[in-house]
């Protein structure tokens, strides 16, 4: 494990960004926590032990980031549009930040898998669907992708519709949905158990954009679990050790 702080240099963010890196060989994987989570979430509740054997075989480097939720999408006392403004400058942070820094590190940062659980799914789909020059698989686990739902008031604009995947993706066309056909593949996985429906809404909106996806002719699967499988770390950890092993 190697730790490194990144500036964001930002309105409304007044602290680096810190970057946790476990690996030295392999595919880089971008790694977002849940909810206004920190770099070494992943770690700590126990999902960088359910792929280790991906990391000490040289397959995998896991890049994990923090989160700056609390400033952006959960700072309920913002109006949509600024929340969206600001995960704007979040996103703006990890594109011309922490890639060029992963980029120095490991060798293909252009063929990277971003990955997240919960809040951090939506990311890591937001992250793709914009990026798939720089991320063309994204694994998404327990993700609530439509942030007009999250607390959400103020008018809308450009931002919170460019930031809102069911939003953007409806609307896709042209070259750019073309070119998101050869290069994107997302894999969104959701539990039917405690949480998956309510408080977070994750199995409706995981469907939503499964849906979305299938319209556009986008490349995904969709994987539900189970009834008995909840929102919580011990099943995105099995969700994770399931499916990574298959890009790395």
């Amino acid at each position: 494990m190697d730790r490194y702080q990144l500036e964001l240099d930002a309105p409304g963010f007044s602290r680096p960004g810190t970057v946790i890196r476990y690996g030295h060989h392999g595919r880089p994987v971008l790694v977002f926590p849940s909810e206004a989570g920190r770099a070494w979430d992943f770690e700590n509740n126990g999902m960088v032990g359910a792929v280790a054997d991906l990391v000490h075989a040289g397959r995998c480097k896991l890049y994990c980031v923090d989160s700056f939720d609390a400033e952006t999408w959960a700072d309920a006392g913002l109006p949509i549009e600024e929340r969206a403004r600001r995960h704007r400058a979040y996103e703006a942070w990890v594109t011309e930040q922490v890639v060029p820094f992963v980029g120095a590190d490991s060798p293909g940062v252009t063929d990277a898998v971003v990955t997240g659980c919960s809040m951090g799914a939506y990311h890591a789909l937001q992250l793709a669907v914009t990026r798939a020059d720089l991320f063309p698989v994204a694994l998404c686990l327990s993700g609530n992708y439509d942030p007009s739902t999250w607390r959400a008031w103020g008018d809308r604009g450009d931002a919170s519709y460019f930031t809102n995947p069911t939003d953007h993706l409806a609307h896709l066309g042209g070259d750019h949905l073309d070119w998101l056909r050869s290069r994107l593949y997302a894999v969104l996985v959701v539990g039917q158990g405690a949480w998956e429906t309510n408080p977070t809404g994750a199995l409706p909106s995981t469907r939503r954009v499964a849906h979305l996806l299938a319209e556009k002719g986008i490349p995904h699967e969709l994987d539900v679990w189970g009834h008995d499988v909840a929102h919580d770390w011990p099943w995105w950890q099995k969700q994770l050790a399931h499916h990574l092993p298959r890009f790395c």
